[in-house]
């Protein structure tokens, strides 16, 4: 599905909010004001699920794909009120008929995605160059990040609840995976293994009471953004094949150690193959040293609770087959990474 926002559109919404002006049919929620600027626009062209349009070389107008619920807005204005800073500043959320249609946000000079960032400081390694050794910073600023979240605000009085992960939806998650995973050799497989994965997933863990919070819940690489002054976490839309609930720190943390063996995989596809034992072995210590990062993190901040680790491989599990399901609704050329790594894990 194409989505199609008329030329003009984004720089006219960026102009009403710097001058304080309504927006013909719609309702807008005001965070930090955005001054008066330059309106040239150029979209962002990197794959993303919604349309994001920069105006002025100061802020983003992110379109929403398919109109839906104020959960970034939320929890934007709720992470502003309890300081979190690594982030693009909120600007407004644009509603229509009660549904979020846009949300603008400042641009960050110079910011490079981690699907770029991180694969190019991989494949730099590869040649010779410094080592890629980014974990540790990734996991100080998901802790970072957490830690905000499950502070109270005015936006948030209470943000942890108690909660048992349960079956979720698992099941149908890797079912659909399964289905998806078509018939060539990989697809073939991939259901060879169903027992395997099953057996993961159902972790007794699932079944122990928790802290649970509302997360970035789409956190991957591709959400950390390198710029002039450092890291920034963007994109708090959550994941578009989960549901939106508050859950254990440990999902967050399970995306995003596993994007960065997807950043290997990308690694490996990009050189041909030559390299993936020096590849994988290097994903392995990259996400052992976010976890430690991570943990280190939460205890410094007196929340090492929120972590319950063993959660952490059931999760793992199930984000890879959610790739697979992404994979095959939004972006199939995506389907290799995912499968790289459940063979590197099952094989």
């Amino acid at each position: 599905m194409t989505l199609a926002v008329p030329p003009g559109d984004s720089a006219r919404l960026v102009a009403a909010l710097a001058a304080g002006q309504s927006v013909p049919g719609h309702d807008v929620r005001a965070f930090v004001p955005l001054g008066a600027g330059d309106l040239a626009e150029r979209p962002i062209t990197v794959d993303q699920t919604n349309l994001s349009v920069v105006v002025g070389e100061r802020a983003v107008v992110k379109w929403m794909r398919t109109p839906g619920p104020d959960r970034a807005p939320r929890l934007l204005a709720h992470l502003a009120a309890a300081g979190f800073t690594r982030m693009p500043a909120p600007h407004a959320a644009v509603f229509r008929d009660g549904a979020l249609v846009a949300l603008v946000t400042a641009y960050l000079p110079e910011a490079e995605d981690g699907w770029d960032w991180c694969v190019d400081a991989v494949l730099a390694e590869l040649d010779g160059g410094p080592p890629a050794a980014f974990g540790a910073e990734l996991g100080e600023l998901a802790a970072e990040l957490h830690a905000a979240l499950a502070t109270p605000s005015a936006v948030s009085p209470e943000p942890v609840s108690t909660a048992v992960p349960g079956d979720g939806d698992w099941a149908a998650v890797l079912a659909e995976a399964a289905a998806v995973a078509g018939e060539d050799e990989d697809g073939r497989w991939l259901r060879s293994i169903v027992p395997a994965l099953a057996s993961d997933l159902a972790s007794p863990a699932r079944g122990h009471a928790g802290p649970a919070v509302h997360l970035h819940g789409d956190l991957h690489v591709g959400q950390v953004l390198r710029w002039r002054c450092g890291y920034a976490v963007t994109d708090f839309d959550g994941h578009p094949t989960a549901e939106h609930r508050a859950e254990p720190v440990a999902r967050d943390v399970a995306q995003l150690r596993t994007s960065v063996l997807h950043v290997a995989e990308i690694a490996n596809r990009r050189t041909g193959g030559r390299h993936r034992r020096t590849l994988l072995a290097w994903g392995r210590a990259t996400v052992g040293e976010l976890l430690a990062a991570y943990r280190a993190g939460l205890a410094a901040r007196g929340l090492a609770h929120l972590l319950d680790e063993e959660l952490l491989r059931p999760f793992e599990v199930e984000q890879e087959c959610r790739e697979l399901v992404y994979a095959a609704r939004f972006l199939p050329r995506w389907r290799y990474a995912p499968m790289g790594v459940l063979r590197s894990w099952y094989e």
